[in-house]
């Protein structure tokens, strides 16, 4: 169970890494909509997991890895944003959010 502390700090990196994508996912993944579904940040606020899930894209492991490698840029600017507060900028680690893909796979099961 997360502390009050760790809800706030995950709805702001939630905001605030949305906002950066929105920006910048264009030069990320081109023509490719990057959403974040939630992050999870540790109990000392220096390493979270952001959830992210990525439309149309054939190749999510890719889309995924790509991201990942471009999460020195994103937690630079996201530093820019919430420097002031928060202590530490936790570490981004990018986790592809794969809720939609088995809701609609246990849909079509149900399809009689």
């Amino acid at each position: 169970m997360d502390s009050i502390r760790q809800e706030k700090v995950n709805a702001l990196l939630v905001r605030d890494i949305s906002e950066i994508i929105r920006e910048e996912g264009s030069a990320i993944l081109p023509g490719v909509m990057i959403s974040v579904t939630e992050v999870r940040v540790s109990p000392d606020l220096g390493y979270s997991k952001v959830f992210v899930s990525f439309f149309p894209t054939n190749d999510k492991l890719e889309a995924i890895e790509t991201l990942q490698k471009r999460s020195g840029e994103v937690r630079f600017k996201l530093g820019k944003k919430i420097g002031k507060q928060v202590r530490v900028i936790p570490e981004l680690n990018f986790i592809l959010d794969d809720s939609i893909d088995r809701a609609n796979r246990i849909d079509e099961l149900l399809k009689p």
